[in-house]
Order: C-alpha cells, then sequence, then structure tokens
C-alpha cells in the first residue's frame, strides 16, 4: 500500500530550518565538483558548434553523446540511452536548461525522471521546449519539484509531443491544483497508464476536470489522487461524486487509491456503481477518510463483484461496527484477498474473531490491528492467521504485554518479514520468550523490528533478545523508549555489539533515549560506523529522568 497514513509530501509543507541547511550542505558538497554551467555550454559549443541558445549542433552523435555523459557524471549519474533518473539531485535552473539543450542527443529516451529537486520549480518551460526531441518518452516524473501554475500550463502544451506517455508522475507540487491542473488534463494521450496526483491541492474543479477526462484514457491502470482532502467539498452534487462515477469508462484499472481526499457515503455510492465496470481492480485504497463512518453498506456489497481484488485499505476510517459487520459480511467473496487494513479503527478491535473467520486464511499476507483497542479475544483470533501472515502489526495494543507468547507460538519460521510490537507494554518475560522464538528461527527472516515505547522491559530483557541470535535477516531495529522517559544501555550494549556479526543485513538502529556514558557512546558509534549502520540516538545526557506518558497513538 504505497500511500499509507500519513504520506507527505515534500512539495506540500513547508520545510524545515533542518531542510533547508542540509540542502545548503548538500549543494556545496555536489557543486564543488560540478564544473559553471555557462563555461560548460561555451565550451562545449565552440567544440561541436552547438550554441547556447539552443540550436541543434552540426556534430555527431558521438559527440553529442559525449556532452550528456560529461553533465551526467557531474551530477553523479550513469549514463543510459533510454533511462533518465536526476531524483534528488539538487538541480538548478541552469543545469535544467543544459540538460533541455541535450534532449536532442537522446532520441531513444522513455524514461525521464527529475523528482524531489525544489530548486527547478518555475523553470520548467526551459525544458518542456526541448520534450519534441524526446517523443519517445513513456514515463515523466516530476514530484516535488515546486511547480507552479506556468510550470504546468507549459507543460500540457508539450504534450501534444509525447504520444506514447504511459506514466505523469506531478505528486506532492502544491501548484498542480485550483486551476493549473485543468490546462493539462485534457492534453492526456489514450495510451496513458498511471496518473499521480498525490497532495497537489486539488479542488473540486479539478475533480470535475480528472471525470471529464476518464472516458478519453481507456488504458488508465492506476490513479492516485491521495491526500487531496479539498476534492470534496460540501456542496451537491460533488464533483468527487461524478469522478467516481465516471470511473465506471476505465475498464482497465487495478489500482485506485483516494485516500484522504474528503470521501462520504454520496461518493460510495457512486464509486460502488463504478466497481461494477472494474473486474481488473486489484488495489483500493480509501483510507483516511473519516466521513465514511456509518456509510460503508452503500460500498459493500458491490466489493463482491471484484473478483481480482487483493488489496483494500479502510485504515483510519473511524469505521463503526455496523461498517465493519458489512465489511464482514462481503469477505468471504474475496478469495483473492491478501492485505486488509482496518487499524486504527477503534471498534475493529471488538470484530476480529468474525473477521478472521470470514477471511480466506491460507491467502492473506498482511492484516494490521495497530491501533484498534484489540482484547485477549482478538488477540486470541489473529493467532489462527499468524502462520501465513508476512507482516505482524498489533503496536499500541496492551493486551499484548504478558501474553506474547500466544502470538509468537502460532508464527511459523522463515515466513515473516515484519513485526511490530509498539506500546505493547511488553515485559521481561515477553523480551524471553522473543529470545526463544528467535533460537527456534521464528524470526530468521524478519527484516524489520519495532520494539520501541516498550521501557518497562528492563535491560535484562534487552540483553536477552541480543543474545540469542536469529536475527541474520534483520535490516531496521526499533528500540527508542518513550519522549520523556530515559534509560541506561548498560546491561545490553555488550550484547548488541557481541550479536552485530550475526546481523549481516542491519543498517539501521533507532535507540532514542537511551543514555550512554563517553566510553559506552564511543564503542557503540564505533561498532556501528564500521558496518555503515545509522544510528538515531538522543544528544548526551548527564543524568537520566524518570517517567512521563510519552506520545499516543494516532486518534481514529
Amino acid at each position: 500500500m504505497d500511500s499509507a497514513g500519513g504520506v507527505r509530501g515534500r512539495g506540500s509543507v513547508r520545510r524545515s530550518p533542518l531542510d533547508v541547511l542540509m540542502s545548503q550542505i548538500r549543494r556545496k558538497r555536489s557543486t564543488s565538483d560540478r564544473k559553471p554551467p555557462g563555461h560548460f555550454l561555451s565550451r562545449n559549443a565552440e567544440r561541436s558548434g552547438m550554441p547556447e541558445d539552443g540550436v541543434a549542433p552540426e556534430a555527431g552523435p558521438h559527440d553529442g553523446w559525449g556532452q550528456v555523459s560529461v553533465f551526467l557524471q557531474k551530477l553523479g549519474k550513469n549514463v543510459d540511452s533510454q533511462s533518465l533518473s536526476l531524483s534528488h539531485c539538487d538541480v538548478t535552473a541552469t543545469e535544467l536548461l543544459e540538460l533541455a539543450l541535450l534532449l536532442q542527443f537522446l532520441p531513444q529516451l522513455q524514461n525521464l525522471d527529475l523528482s524531489w529537486n525544489e530548486l527547478i520549480g518555475g523553470s520548467v518551460t526551459v525544458l518542456t521546449s526541448h520534450l519534441h526531441h524526446v517523443g519517445g518518452v513513456r514515463a515523466l516524473r516530476l514530484c516535488s519539484c515546486r511547480l507552479n501554475a506556468a510550470d504546468v500550463s507549459a507543460l500540457g502544451e508539450s504534450l501534444g509531443g509525447l504520444r506514447f506517455l504511459e506514466v505523469l508522475n506531478l505528486s506532492w507540487n502544491s501548484g498542480v491544483g485550483g486551476g493549473a491542473l485543468q490546462s493539462l488534463l485534457g492534453k492526456l494521450h489514450p495510451p496513458l497508464r498511471e496518473l499521480h496526483l498525490v497532495a497537489c491541492q486539488l479542488t473540486a474543479a479539478d475533480a470535475a476536470a480528472l471525470g471529464g477526462i476518464m472516458s478519453a484514457l481507456p488504458r488508465l491502470h492506476l490513479l492516485d489522487v491521495s491526500c487531496n482532502p479539498h476534492l470534496a467539498p460540501e456542496s451537491r452534487p460533488s464533483p468527487l461524486t461524478e469522478l467516481a462515477s465516471a470511473l465506471a469508462h476505465c475498464s482497465a484499472l487495478a489500482v485506485l487509491r483516494l485516500q484522504d481526499c474528503g470521501l462520504s457515503g454520496e461518493q460510495l455510492q457512486a464509486l460502488g456503481a463504478s466497481l461494477l465496470r472494474l473486474p481488473r481492480l486489484q488495489q483500493l485504497d480509501l483510507s483516511c477518510n473519516k466521513h465514511l463512518s456509518g456509510a460503508l453498506s452503500r460500498l459493500t456489497p458491490h466489493l463482491a463483484h471484484l473478483e481480482s481484488l487483493e488489496s483494500l485499505d479502510l485504515h483510519l476510517c473511524s469505521l463503526t461496527e455496523d461498517d465493519l459487520q458489512a465489511l464482514i459480511q462481503v469477505l468471504p467473496a474475496l478469495s483473492a484477498l491478501t492485505e486488509l487494513d482496518v487499524s486504527s479503527n477503534q471498534e475493529a478491535g471488538g470484530v476480529v474473531s468474525p473477521l478472521v473467520s470470514a477471511l480466506h486464511r491460507t491467502h492473506l499476507r498482511h492484516l494490521p490491528l495497530n491501533n484498534c483497542s484489540l482484547n485477549l479475544e482478538s488477540l486470541t483470533a489473529l493467532t489462527l492467521l499468524a502462520p501465513s501472515l508476512l507482516r505482524v502489526d498489533v503496536s499500541w495494543s496492551k493486551v499484548v504485554g504478558g501474553r506474547l507468547v500466544l502470538l509468537l507460538d502460532a508464527l511459523q519460521p522463515s515466513v515473516m518479514v515484519e513485526l511490530r510490537l509498539s506500546s505493547c507494554d511488553l515485559t521481561a518475560d515477553d523480551l524471553d520468550q522473543l529470545a526463544v522464538a528467535c533460537r527456534r528461527g521464528v524470526l530468521s527472516s524478519v527484516r524489520l523490528l519495532d520494539l520501541s515505547y516498550n521501557g518497562s522491559v528492563g535491560g535484562a530483557g534487552w540483553a536477552a533478545l541480543f543474545s540469542a541470535g536469529g536475527l541474520g535477516s534483520l535490516e531496521d531495529l526499533d528500540i527508542s523508549l518513550r519522549p520523556l522517559t530515559w534509560a541506561p544501555c548498560s546491561a545490553w550494549l555488550a550484547p548488541l555489539l557481541a550479536a552485530l556479526p550475526g546481523m549481516a543485513a542491519l543498517d539501521r538502529l533507532a535507540a532514542r533515549r537511551w543514555t550512554a556514558g563517553a566510553q559506552e557512546r564511543q564503542r557503540l558509534q564505533h561498532g556501528l560506523r564500521r558496518r555503515s549502520i545509522l544510528l538515531e540516538w538522543d544528544p548526551d545526557r548527564k543524568e537520566p529522568r524518570g517517567g512521563g506518558e510519552g506520545e499516543g497513538p494516532p486518534q481514529d
């Protein structure tokens, strides 16, 4: 589920001072090896006959290819005639012009990615005027580039020359919404298969414009308009309802993401009718739409027609017990379902048993139940599914504390890849049981282990876990304590350092709010630095202080 809760783009929020500082540091480090752009263009213009005004040079293809190679090398990128990815390169407006002038030497280009280059916002026109040189491009990505209305309009004008475009991603550009998008949508061609518009500040007018072009995109495979809460105004009829109805024209649609779009029962009714015409739909994300509360029954009868549905995301939707019961009634018909997310819905904790009974247990791989007010019956029911699950998440479930063995005994060795037990009131005995599970190979394939916010475990419990071994696939480990809660790491530091050779895949350790003496801190940092493991650690504290409630889970 790519649009998970809390998706945020760099273009949709104001950059923090730390972001600005780090960007400047990266710029200084990367530009120190770059030649001055103007000199680069002038020198190559003299050598190849390419004038700086962008007129095509009278030079052989090898000369042009050499210029492309030099340009990419100074950005630290490899040369590829079909794929050009400059994402996260801090590309400047001047360098964007350089790239534009070099497109004539890349006639076979199919993939162009300039995402996460915020400095090119307002300057994309210099690129779009040269896109006709790469008319065979099939994927164009400009995520988080601070595009403004002029950029989007210029891009729309250039789409006439990109008749084979299959993927367009403009996500996390707040300037796309509010009218700019409408000048672009009418220029899209039938081959388009993916349209990504996450966090673009889309409005009701944009929703109406999107609905109007659906019939012209018969091959559309993926539509993602998540994190656009203003798509659905209170006025009726809602343009988002019209968009939901228009989706019936996209019979090839396989992925539909409408996370945090202000969906309500009205749109669910229209969407349900469209589902009858979407036999290939595999992923449906309706998460973070709290106005769905009490209205899910308008959609669930239509879900039974989705024989190919593999993933259904309804987390953080304020679902009521009636909503969940309506969902349970249709689950037996969803034989292809492998992922169901009803997490962060408080009422879900009381219906886990019938939910598990309705699912096809052998197929399901992911059923997160974090922040669902689980009870003992719910935890016991979950153990019936546990043997087939690839990811287990029961975070913020206090009932797990002292009972973790119920879940661990149900797990099968070398199956699970993620185990999340954050803020579960785990005890030292739970960690001992986790160590036993490690020794019998239950966690041998786990890549992510989240044990954060379990301060009552005590140092001996952590030491037992690290001494057990059996975590050879672990890449990400989080043992952080709650905010305002501090404790010394002395008891588990030596066992962790001794265990590192057996954790060959580890590349991140989060250990926030653990304190250490100067020598202990030096030993830990030295041991992790030798392996290039990222350590997330808080600044030194002279004296640990006790207690604090810390932060709670996301609220439903």
